[in-house]
């Protein structure tokens, strides 16, 4: 399975992505504001390649320029209230993006992709996304995707306790609305 934006292309990671997911995912600017600790080596990330990455529709973000691996973006087990009410209509997405890539616009063209996605080929009915309050990044991206902010929850994560953290939804007929 593979996706593709204007400037990247979404595709399944392998366990030879390893070493672009650790240029990335060991910059402290990435995973603490994403709940996850730096990776500590490449062996490391090619952990989480076999284990997290590994689930269905997650994917490896590749710049179509130099093909390599920049970042990572899909559908993640959803958090959020009621899940277990819409699972199989409902689910989440997330992401993380290489810092050299950062104000590009690029995870807002992966996650307008994910959306299409999400709505036409898996057929559901909402998606959700959420960001930690700090987040600016990550609350930009979501904002110019139509997603509608639901409330703010305090989780805790492995760095901190009730740390605030904003949900997001929009729903197939909203997307649609927008002209996809």
């Amino acid at each position: 399975m593979e996706l593709q934006t204007e400037r990247t292309i979404l595709r399944p990671f392998t366990e030879g992505d390893a070493e672009d997911l650790y240029a990335y995912a060991q910059d402290p600017r990435v995973g603490p504001i994403a709940g996850w600790k730096p990776h500590e080596s490449v062996e490391a990330s090619r952990e989480i390649i076999r284990t997290v990455f590994a689930a269905p529709h997650v994917f490896a973000v590749v710049d179509r320029e130099t093909g390599r691996v920049i970042g990572s973006a899909g559908f993640v087990a959803p958090h959020m209230p009621g899940a277990a009410a819409h699972e199989g209509r409902s689910s989440e997405i997330g992401y993380a993006l290489s810092p050299d890539y950062w104000g590009r616009g690029l995870m807002s063209e992966v996650a307008a992709e994910l959306l299409r996605y999400g709505f036409e080929e898996l057929g559901l009915d909402e998606i959700w996304c959420t960001h930690y309050r700090e987040n600016h990044r990550s609350r930009r991206v979501i904002e110019k995707s139509g997603f509608w902010y639901a409330f703010t929850e305090n989780l805790s994560d492995e760095f901190y306790t009730d740390r605030p953290t904003c949900f997001y939804f929009i729903t197939r007929e909203m997307w649609e609305k927008r002209g996809k």
